[in-house]
């Protein structure tokens, strides 16, 4: 059904639902918690899944541990710092806008993600797969207007917030992409693992630094409210494994096309949690958003 060269689309498919579930999870533990709170939330609580993670797929594969080279840090740090910076965007988009329209704006990465993937890494992309990248992100874009008045998106700042979001996430999904294929001697999984281990334990230390000259209240809120952020860094944990073994196997550009299918995730969870119905813009723009995820996949 799949080779191991077409893996990358099922994980894809499991991390988007995974993510859908974790932003929803804190986007309800802002308030108590505040964006920066929040955000350290799916690192301070995923890190020590993804040491389990790791051991358990390190002694089902029987790799050895690996030690990456130099070229290894410079990209995790910046996959690490841009994801921080980006989450907290998303957080602060999320709370002056739409559960929907916010997912939206952040799917303009896909495309960010392909030049910047091109830039830095080299990524080849077929015509075929870039017209595809373009029909789905327009999709994201008619999705997330709105009608009436000359607004037509919504307010700057949420669409600012989202926007610069999506290109600090594009550069995280180069970052990571670039550490996980520095790891050599292993297979494509515990290269993944490794590098989700060392990332969130960035994410963690200089979060939690943070929290702690500025805000010390707040990591004492979080730790009150253990049992809902336990959850929320689980699925956090969960979706990046997945992240990162479809970007060990192609270009960050085609994973990040593909994930425009947490639109589709996301408009459910609105829906069902958020009492937010979906119009008939939004229906063509996913429909768009389909279109252009299956000829991706398709070629």
């Amino acid at each position: 059904m799949f080779t191991v060269a077409t893996l990358w689309i099922p994980f894809t498919v499991i991390a988007a639902l995974g993510q859908v579930a974790r932003n929803a999870m804190q986007r309800q533990l802002t308030g108590p918690l505040g964006t920066w709170g929040a955000t350290n939330i799916r690192f301070l609580f995923g890190f020590p899944f993804s040491i389990v993670f790791f051991v358990v797929l390190l002694a089902l594969t029987g790799d050895p541990l690996p030690w990456p080279t130099a070229a290894f840090w410079p990209w995790l740090m910046l996959g690490a710092l841009c994801q921080i910076v980006a989450t907290g965007l998303m957080l602060l988009a999320m709370n002056d806008s739409s559960f929907v329209v916010t997912t939206a704006y952040l799917k303009t990465e896909a495309i960010q993600t392909a030049i910047f993937g091109f830039v830095f890494l080299g990524d080849h992309l077929t015509s075929l797969k870039v017209i595809a990248i373009l029909i789905a992100t327009i999709g994201v874009i008619i999705t997330a207007l709105r009608p009436g008045g000359t607004k037509g998106f919504a307010d700057l700042r949420p669409t600012v917030l989202g926007l610069v979001a999506a290109a600090t996430f594009a550069l995280s999904a180069i970052g990571f992409r670039g550490a996980i294929i520095t790891i050599s001697g292993v297979s494509f999984v515990t290269a993944a693992s490794y590098t989700l281990v060392f990332g969130l334990f960035v994410q963690t230390l200089v979060l939690t630094v943070y929290l702690l000259a500025r805000a010390p209240g707040v990591l004492k809120a979080i730790l009150g409210l253990w049992k809902p952020s336990m959850l929320a860094g689980f699925t956090g944990a969960f979706a990046s494994q997945f992240w990162f073994l479809a970007f060990a196997l192609t270009a960050a550009a085609n994973v990040r096309t593909l994930a425009l299918v947490e639109v589709l995730f996301a408009q459910a969870v609105a829906y069902y949690s958020f009492k937010q119905p979906l119009s008939a813009r939004e229906l063509a723009g996913i429909a768009l958003i389909v279109i252009g995820v299956a000829l991706l996949v398709a070629v």
